[in-house]
């Protein structure tokens, strides 16, 4: 809002004014109309256009230190004038603002990499005790998830970080969440239980492309050529960096093609629950006027609905993982004896747990609340490439002699190149052409 300040010097001839009169307000504010010149006629009434105010201020003989006659007199030089206004100083302070938001996506990335690989590393780790177990220990991350997830989300809301603006939002988004995740699940148990593992990181690129693609349809967003270049050269390097020297070519031909684009459909689901996530950001952005939704808000509820939904696919996963349906309250009883590393027998087949489990669930969920405040400051696409940064440093990792899994597998032969190019790919994705914008829009302001 414009305002145009003037300022009255009262001397000492002003008249005596009653104690009882209403005492002058020193500052009054009037809107300011312009003058329009004698010979063009206008219709009678008037058009508000503009909130411009003049502002009037009456002030006694003794100059203030904050502006008038003395700050001109003791700054030894003219002070503001009446419309002064620094387009340097907005200028250098949107410049901080975005710096500071591209320092803190750096850093979110930075801490969504390590957490990503911790996840990896550490799922491998909790397999050792659990391997014959791991449609349990699917099935603890998720409804565990739900109770942590809540129970955090209770204690934000009691601290006010969490409004009941936010409780109220929507909940079929959440719903759509919940069912994009459980079918990304399910048919990516599908596609893996016949899929060699060396074939899965080849069709998981596409995982980026879905996202690309969605995010233009749903987002509107419209990608730089370097972008879609970058991303294409980080597919590629994941590619050559881990399936390189391996036989992945030949196990996909003989697995056959549907279960190939199953696993297609899969990433379709996850990259689909991604997009959505950022639309619920977006849309909170409007509905809570510049504020956004937390982010245990949309865990919560995505996890929980997530939850019922792999309830009702529970007979068709079961049997994915080879477990009849009617044997498999003893089996979650069997899992929970092994993670509890108790029973006897039972347990000598456990070594490493519960420790190597917990760390497991407890990484894997900072990573997901990482990789979703990624999602929130920037976009679903930054936060899948940090994501995919993570597959070959974990490739790495797995090459050093870890406890609990014996002896240390060894470097595929393109895990050189294939590292270079997908840094290459991340450097050009990141990198803005001189007089471009870029074509991710700025997030919503957060709370």
């Amino acid at each position: 809002m414009t305002s145009f300040v003037r300022r009255l010097t009262v001397g000492s001839t002003i008249p005596h004014v009653p104690v009882h009169h209403q005492k002058f307000k020193p500052t009054i504010e009037i809107p300011a109309f312009p003058l329009l010149p004698h010979n063009i006629q206008r219709p009678l009434g008037i058009a508000l256009r503009s909130r411009k105010y003049c502002r009037v201020e009456a002030v006694g003989p003794v100059g203030r230190s904050e502006g008038g006659d003395s700050t001109k007199k003791a700054g030894g030089g003219p002070g503001p004038g009446p419309c002064s206004y620094s387009l340097g100083d907005r200028t250098t302070e949107v410049e901080r603002r975005e710096r500071n938001r591209t320092v803190e996506v750096v850093v979110a990335a930075g801490v969504t990499v390590v957490l990503g690989v911790g996840n990896r590393v550490l799922y491998k780790l909790a397999l050792v005790p659990l391997k014959h177990y791991p449609f349990f220990l699917a099935q603890l991350a998720t409804f565990g998830y739900v109770l942590v997830y809540f129970s955090v989300l209770y204690l934000r809301y009691h601290a006010g970080i969490v409004t009941d603006e936010m409780l109220s939002m929507p909940k079929a988004p959440f719903l759509a969440v919940g069912l994009l995740e459980a079918l990304g699940a399910a048919t990516g148990m599908a596609a893996g239980a016949i899929l060699s593992g060396a074939s899965i990181p080849i069709l998981s690129q596409t995982f980026l492309v879905w996202q690309i693609l969605l995010s233009i349809i749903f987002l509107g967003r419209r990608y730089r050529i370097n972008q879609l270049l970058g991303c294409f050269l980080v597919a590629v390097g994941v590619i050559i960096s881990v399936a390189s020297g391996s036989s992945s070519g030949h196990s996909l031909k003989e697995a056959g093609m549907f279960w190939s684009l199953l696993m297609i459909v899969s990433f379709l689901f996850q990259a689909a629950d991604t997009v959505l996530k950022e639309v619920i950001f977006l849309d909170a952005a409007q509905r809570l006027k510049g504020g956004s939704i937390d982010l245990f808000v949309v865990n919560s509820y995505g996890s929980a609905f997530q939850a019922l939904f792999i309830c009702l696919l529970l007979p068709f996963l079961s049997k994915l993982w080879g477990i009849p349906f009617s044997q498999l309250p003893n089996y979650l009883k069997d899992g929970a004896a092994c993670f509890l590393n108790i029973g006897g027998t039972l347990s000598s087949r456990c070594d490493g747990a519960p420790l190597l489990p917990l760390l497991f669930v407890i990484v894997n969920m900072g990573f997901n609340i990482s990789l979703l405040h990624l999602l929130k400051i920037s976009s679903a696409v930054v936060s899948s490439l940090a994501s995919t940064f993570s597959v070959p440093i974990s490739v790495y990792v797995f090459t050093l002699p870890l406890p609990y899994l014996g002896v240390a597998s060894s470097l595929p032969t393109g895990f050189v190149a294939g590292a270079i190019i997908l840094v290459t790919g991340l450097l050009i994705y990141a990198w803005t052409p001189s007089g471009s914008t870029a074509a991710l829009p700025s997030p919503p302001t957060r709370m």
